[in-house]
């Protein structure tokens, strides 16, 4: 039997926008070689491979150079191919055992909503490299369990960023998260965001739903409320809802799915 793969938007309610992820439901487990040899096939930020257990799924989460240890976007348009493929019924909630424990999604309407672990910012002193791969001195610095959070002085300067990422691929992290306040004419999100992870074969990703783990606590402190809007400014562009729960976030972002197809040459 050829394997489906499904490619489906993510964190956006149109084709063509947010991050789009590839989502392969296997029959039985395949090996890590087969599974980023798809990976780097499909080209896309992120491919998902999901296997069923007694308790839910196994999931895994591959860019096209390297496996990851969270992936919100891919986790998102996984969720929305169980539901979607009938695998799931849509009252019933996706639970996932990954490299970060077990996440889990629940649908309430159109919008998903994905219990995460928090992964929170330390004060950093910027890196040299830093510096000079943004162009600019950043306004604050802080360091996540996996990424560099930098906040820039205004939204017009995250929007306008050309990092070099020849010299974002030397970071000790795996990548750099720019934020800002959202402009105040803006009514309809708190911040903005972009990522970048050239070491991971991901010089900017459209719609980051890792990277909100940290800036869901970064904006909740600055902003005193725990409920928060974040749109992550990239050409793709997608919104990102976040509630802080203690050590826990939870992202809600919608999809819709794109392209259907067969794998038949491996």
């Amino acid at each position: 039997m050829a394997q489906r793969i499904t490619v489906i938007d993510a964190f956006t309610e149109k084709v063509f926008a947010g991050n789009p992820a590839a989502v392969c439901v296997l029959e039985t487990p395949r090996d890590d070689t087969w599974m980023q040899n798809l990976a780097r096939e499909m080209n896309l930020s992120e491919t998902a491979f999901l296997v069923e257990r007694s308790d839910g799924w196994s999931l895994r989460w591959f860019t096209p150079l390297a496996e990851v240890e969270l992936c919100g976007h891919a986790t998102l348009a996984s969720a929305h191919q169980l539901w979607e493929s009938g695998r799931l019924s849509p009252e019933s909630t996706a639970r996932f055992h990954t490299l970060s424990g077990i996440l889990t999604a629940k649908k309430h309407g159109d919008w998903i909503e994905m219990d995460f672990p928090a992964t929170p910012a330390a004060p950093a002193v910027a890196p040299e490299v830093l510096i000079q791969a943004l162009g600019l001195t950043p306004k604050s610095v802080g360091k996540t369990k996996y990424d560099f959070l930098a906040e820039l002085e205004s939204e017009a300067e995250v929007r306008a960023l050309a990092p070099d990422f020849q010299l974002l691929k030397k970071l000790s992290q795996r990548g750099c998260i720019v934020t800002a306040p959202a402009s105040e004419s803006e009514e309809k999100y708190d911040f903005v965001s972009r990522y970048f992870a050239p070491a991971y074969g991901i010089d900017e990703d459209p719609v980051t739903g890792s990277s909100h783990c940290a800036l869901g606590p970064y904006w909740a402190h600055r902003l005193d409320r725990g409920d928060l809007v974040g749109f992550q400014a990239s050409a793709r562009g997608g919104m990102v809802r976040i509630r802080i729960d203690g050590e826990r976030v939870a992202l809600s972002g919608r999809a819709v799915t794109v392209l259907q197809g067969e794998l038949v040459g491996a």
